[in-house]
């Protein structure tokens, strides 16, 4: 018979309750992991100063001392393993150079290491804002972690199956939303304006970009608004444009705001490793969602029944004019859109998965 591991050791990039990949990846199942007799420590690269500045232009050298700080954390790290059954490392243990620590855990202090990404991570994808990163960075390193490790967690069937030609324990633990304490509201609809609304980073902002020419051809015709809710303002050229800037306290109140939530992407090899995390915040709210048909996306949306898959131009806008001509139908997709999160992609419904990850046996 299997038993859990009980002391683990959250090896993970970011500062605790900023990051979504961890918020909803791992952050979010605490509670449950206390609940269910577990102890555990979380130990973040980077702090929140360096957060601030990381993904902006300049501050070259306060930049590179918050990471050689990393580094000198991540060493003290490695004599407390001795504490812990289990070490969870998420995405990687630091952000540049080859799997030293990730080595040193599994191959030296011989740690059962559980492995968790949620984009595909062994591809390029610099931000535009830390070029240089680029020359320090070894994709190569979550191939050789996966192998090394204990086992793997990843976040859709796409990574699980690029990890699986590494790791015979590569599962898929999906990224979930919180629908009893956090997205626990349920999007109300009035006859005013319809706002279409995005939520992300300046990491995918991109993908927003193709969307807009669309947009501008349609407030000709209709009154609706555009509300984007980001790190940065990206500054769109609309009639009707609202920007909000994120801010987790707000979080979902700010979400409600929208009558229908989008989700453009490129049908490339990184996008179809994304999880669909911004249709599930949306869909959480009962907030229907238009799609790109790439990766898990199509797993989530269900076309004409919680939400809409578009993926021309001529099939964005046309979806766009069926709302905007018919924005009562949109409470129709509104309990379809919640009841797919809460039966699929929510904690309650993962949390025996998320608990097996810590079974040793």
């Amino acid at each position: 018979m299997s038993k859990p591991a009980k002391r683990i050791l959250f090896i993970v990039p970011y500062p605790l309750g900023i990051a979504p990949s961890q918020r909803f990846r791992f952050e979010q199942y605490f509670d449950l992991l206390t609940e269910s007799g577990f102890s555990f420590s979380v130990r973040p690269f980077l702090d929140e100063q360096a957060m601030q500045i990381l993904y902006r232009p300049g501050k070259l050298f306060l930049k590179i001392w918050k990471v050689k700080l990393g580094f000198w954390k991540r060493i003290i790290d490695l004599f407390t393993l001795h504490k812990f059954d289990v070490v969870f490392i998420h995405r990687e243990a630091a952000p540049i150079g080859p799997p030293v620590f990730e080595f040193l855990i599994t191959k030296v202090f011989r740690k059962k290491v559980v492995f968790d990404f949620d984009d595909a991570i062994w591809l390029s994808n610099t931000s535009a804002s830390n070029p240089f990163i680029t020359f320090f960075k070894r994709y190569r390193n979550a191939e050789n972690t996966a192998a090394w490790a204990w086992k793997v967690s990843c976040g859709n069937a796409y990574l699980r199956n690029h990890a699986a030609k590494f790791n015979a324990k590569a599962i898929i633990n999906p990224t979930t939303i919180d629908t009893e304490n956090l997205h626990n509201q349920v999007k109300s609809f009035s006859t005013s304006r319809t706002k279409i609304g995005w939520t992300g980073t300046h990491s995918t902002m991109k993908y927003l970009h193709r969307i807009i020419p669309i947009l501008q051809k349609l407030e000709s015709e209709f009154d609706f608004e555009l509300l984007v809710i980001a790190d940065h303002n990206p500054h769109f050229d609309l009639r009707n444009y609202q920007f909000v800037a994120w801010n987790k306290s707000t979080e979902i109140d700010d979400l409600l705001k929208m009558d229908v939530g989008i989700m453009p992407l490129e049908d490339d090899r990184w996008a179809q490793g994304k999880c669909g995390f911004k249709a599930l915040q949306y869909m959480a709210l009962g907030i229907p969602a238009i799609v790109s048909p790439v990766g898990v996306n199509t797993e989530i949306v269900s076309h004409g029944a919680n939400g809409w898959i578009c993926d021309s131009d001529a099939e964005w806008e046309q979806c766009f004019r069926t709302i905007l001509a018919n924005p009562a139908q949109l409470p129709q997709l509104s309990t379809a859109a919640r009841k797919t999160v809460v039966d699929r992609y929510s904690v309650v419904s993962n949390k025996n998965n998320f608990l097996e990850l810590f079974q040793i046996g």
